[in-house]
């Protein structure tokens, strides 16, 4: 397989509340792949997000759903082509009601933002300069 694909599922409380989130972030959803229970947000051509209702998140799975606000359910990295670019989606993602977990980190080579949407999943934004990382 030359271009693995990755679909990242997770339940939202509000679907439409979650699309309207996604798309202030600059991202659009694929019509083919959405409907009344479910949505697929396309991250990049290979990257996508399908934000389920917790009746159709049910279907896949017999685990009880975690409250993403008290318990972490997982933590979701993004990587962005600069520090600018981190800081502009997350502020659209504050913005568009999530809200910063913690502050920003910067360690000169890596720079990082949290932001949970507003169903409370956490998505790691972050800039890595690959040259400038310390030797191990």
């Amino acid at each position: 397989m030359s271009n693995p694909m990755i679909f990242v599922n997770i339940p939202v409380r509000d679907l439409a509340a979650s699309m309207a989130y996604y798309q202030a972030l600059g991202f659009d959803h694929n019509p083919d792949f959405t409907d009344e229970t479910a949505a697929c947000i396309v991250i990049s051509d290979t990257i996508f997000v399908m934000v389920l209702t917790h009746a159709k998140f049910k279907e896949f799975s017999v685990n009880p759903i975690p409250d993403p606000h008290s318990q972490t359910q997982a933590l979701y990295a993004l990587s962005r082509d600069s520090r600018a670019a981190v800081d502009a989606i997350a502020a659209a993602g504050l913005a568009a009601g999530g809200r910063e977990i913690r502050e920003a980190q910067d360690m000169g080579f890596m720079y990082s933002r949290s932001i949970a949407d507003v169903d409370g999943h956490v998505w790691e934004y972050m800039w890595m300069d690959m040259n400038a990382m310390p030797a191990s």
